[in-house]
């Protein structure tokens, strides 16, 4: 091993927040390798199981680590740290990913950092250029959070508007489950989406104050409207179902991109970003982009890889945390929420 290799930051990064086992490594700042293990047993379910999650993350979490290290072409010897996402998440899962980077540093004798899965998502944008200049919002939505945060720095920010009850993840997939689409919906919905018009079948927007959202009332209209629909037609959804997925992804996004706007006008700030599963989405992807160039934003997406969970995210947060110092003791635990 060379002096260079020796002064190198190392890290290995293991997400097992839900239910995709992935682990990663970055040198300095720069993403070597990123390993993502899926667990199909749920889409029989149509949710996520979480006493299956755990159990499958125990079957995944060695052979995913192994080949991050190979792919990588680094051993364990070389690490500099362990990092692990901390919560939120399922408590079962998180407890694999906690339990193995606890065992795994102490045996090294090196440094464990916790990551904040939420901020993971945020500080994503810095894995590839270009990236945000702070202070930037970022529109974070996932499966279990929709919030409008304000970065002011890579571990300092404030949460200016927050779903008070779906996130809009839970919403796109409850949606898709409505209209008898596989598990997970959401990409399905988006898929049809882009066959479908867009305005078809309009969907009342909630009046929530300030900055926060709700997607309850949108989902419960969209329900009543295809239960009245099926009575007079058993066939509408499968007759429909381009322009359904459409109009219910349109009013979605709507929502978010309506209280998004709302959020720069009142910062003044012009540096906007996407994170979080939902942000795979190609409407709102699409949505952002158009919006940024309306009212002249620097707009910032990242990889679709890099969109919903995965290990380089808690990488990128774990190498800031690991210059700053800020590492974890053995007696560390997760948390659910």
């Amino acid at each position: 091993m060379t002096a260079n290799l020796q002064k190198d930051i190392l890290i290995l990064a293991i997400e097992s927040s839900c239910d995709d086992t992935a682990a990663s490594i970055i040198r300095n700042g720069k993403i070597l390798s990123n390993k993502v293990a899926s667990q199909g047993i749920h889409e029989q379910y149509g949710g996520v199981v979480p006493e299956l999650a755990g159990r499958a993350h125990q079957q995944n979490i060695v052979p995913v680590v192994d080949v991050a290290l190979h792919n990588a072409g680094v051993s364990l010897h070389q690490l500099s740290a362990i990092a692990f996402t901390k919560g939120p998440g399922l408590i079962g899962s998180l407890m694999v990913g906690c339990s193995f980077a606890k065992s795994l540093a102490q045996s090294l004798s090196i440094p464990l950092i916790g990551i904040h899965h939420m901020e993971a998502h945020v500080l994503a944008h810095f894995i590839d250029e270009p990236k945000p200049q702070f202070p930037f919002l970022c529109l974070t939505v996932s499966g279990g959070h929709t919030q409008i945060v304000k970065m002011n720095d890579y571990f300092s920010s404030e949460i200016l508007g927050k779903t008070i009850d779906d996130a809009a993840g839970e919403a796109f997939d409850k949606a898709a489950k409505i209209l008898q689409l596989p598990y997970p919906g959401g990409p399905f919905v988006d898929k049809y989406a882009k066959l479908g018009n867009p305005k078809a079948f309009l969907f009342p927007q909630p009046n929530i104050p300030d900055l926060d959202y709700s997607f309850s009332g949108i989902k419960t209209s969209f329900l009543y409207f295809l239960q009245k629909k099926m009575k007079e037609n058993p066939s509408f959804i499968e007759e429909e179902l381009y322009d359904l997925c459409a109009s219910i992804q349109y009013t979605f996004i709507k929502h978010l991109m309506k209280k998004l706007v709302q959020a720069s006008v009142q910062t003044g700030i012009k540096e906007i970003s996407l994170a979080g599963g939902v942000s795979a989405n190609s409407g709102l992807r699409l949505a952002i982009e158009e919006e940024g160039e309306k009212r002249a934003w620097n707009t910032y997406i990242p990889a679709f890889e890099y969109c919903t969970d995965n290990a380089a995210m808690i990488a990128i947060a774990a190498h800031y945390k690991f210059l700053r110092g800020e590492f974890e003791t053995l007696q560390t635990a997760p948390f659910a929420r």
